[in-house]
């Protein structure tokens, strides 16, 4: 509870009103259980935004109207940087597809068959 209170006249108690406490509680629970995100609910928008604290070119902001699709877009984020984060010669093995190989196998830029 606060109070206001003017000169003169006697101290009045307040509701002090939480706006989308259950919203926000469940941001900080996102917050605490993804170590690499900082998690915040916006009272102004209704929606919830998560920011990647890893180092990059730029910076990762992903929002969602809800905690699950926020989620969601977190991990989809994670992929794209893992993916993002292969060194290119796994990555290469990776795709090289039975179809790919019976049709002469990956080719470098340069032209030769890898």
């Amino acid at each position: 509870m606060t109070g206001r209170h003017r000169d003169g006249l006697p101290y009045a108690p307040v509701y002090r009103r939480v706006w989308d406490g259950p919203a926000r509680a469940e941001a900080e629970r996102i917050d605490r259980a993804w170590a690499e995100w900082t998690v915040l609910y916006s009272l102004g928008r209704r929606c919830f935004y998560a920011m990647a604290v890893w180092d990059g070119p730029r910076p990762v902001i992903v929002e969602d109207g809800t905690a699950d699709g926020l989620k969601e877009r977190m991990r989809e984020a994670e992929m794209i940087r893992a993916i993002r984060l292969v060194p290119p010669s796994l990555a290469r093995r990776g795709r090289l597809s039975s179809e790919a190989a019976g049709a002469g196998g990956w080719r470098s830029p340069g032209g030769r068959a890898a």
